[in-house]
């Protein structure tokens, strides 16, 4: 079973009056679902739009990589492989 990073769920069909699905979310994300499964997510403008994104410095990057080699590394051993 899929895990929902959202409570706001919406079905295909309600899609078709996508200002009524955006209005009962109020600005928050909302799953949508066919047939019980998740299709994807619809983010409305307003629930990123406040969002302020800075860029990282290379040693940042590297900070993260190496942080994350444990996790990263048997990823980039089977990219390797092919």
């Amino acid at each position: 079973m899929t895990r929902l990073l959202t409570p706001h769920i919406a079905t295909m069909t309600e899609l078709r009056e996508p200002h009524k699905v955006l209005e009962r979310a109020q600005g928050q994300p909302v799953a949508i679902l066919k047939n019980s499964a998740l299709v994807g997510y619809f983010v409305p403008a307003e629930a990123i739009s406040n969002t302020e994104h800075e860029i990282a410095t290379l040693d940042q990057v590297k900070q993260s990589l190496a942080r994350r080699r444990i996790v990263n590394q048997p990823v980039i051993d089977y990219l390797k492989d092919k």
